[in-house]
């Protein structure tokens, strides 16, 4: 009995006019953290195709992203939608990872950025992307 009366303490407090009962309140934060999967791709066959490098953007789309390549010095190529190859240049003091099982990139705001974003291997390991260069096919003669 005296327990139900306690329960009954805040609504008669208020019909009287007393302080209005406590209200605890919770607050949820939520937070969505995408990582994308890059797979890597083998050529099967050897083009005669020389690339050279130009001038690249400072970030890029991560929807436009389709496949990568590993490249010879240890960069990594990225495959287009729109059919461009953009080779991300990796820190210096970066070892060489192993990129052959895919990598993961970790877009923020929908787009890789250099100086802010890393390539991460599926092993563990992590480079810091310093920039990005355009390929440009040339036919060997």
């Amino acid at each position: 009995m005296i327990f139900s009366a306690l329960q009954l303490l805040p609504a008669l407090m208020a019909l009287i006019g007393g302080p209005p009962p406590t209200v605890r309140m919770r607050q949820l934060a939520i937070s969505e953290t995408v990582i994308m999967r890059v797979p890597i791709i083998r050529p099967r066959f050897a083009w005669p195709i020389e690339w050279t490098e130009k001038r690249g953007p400072r970030c890029i789309a991560s929807a436009g992203i389709l496949a990568a390549a590993l490249a010879d010095d240890g960069n990594v190529d990225f495959l287009m939608r729109d059919r461009r190859r953009i080779r991300a240049r990796l820190e210096n003091r970066c070892p060489s990872l192993d990129f052959y099982g895919g990598l993961y990139l970790q877009p923020g705001g929908g787009e890789i950025c250099a100086g802010r974003d890393e390539v991460r291997s599926r092993i563990g390991g992590s480079c810091l992307i310093d920039k990005f260069r355009l390929m440009v096919a040339h036919p060997v003669k």
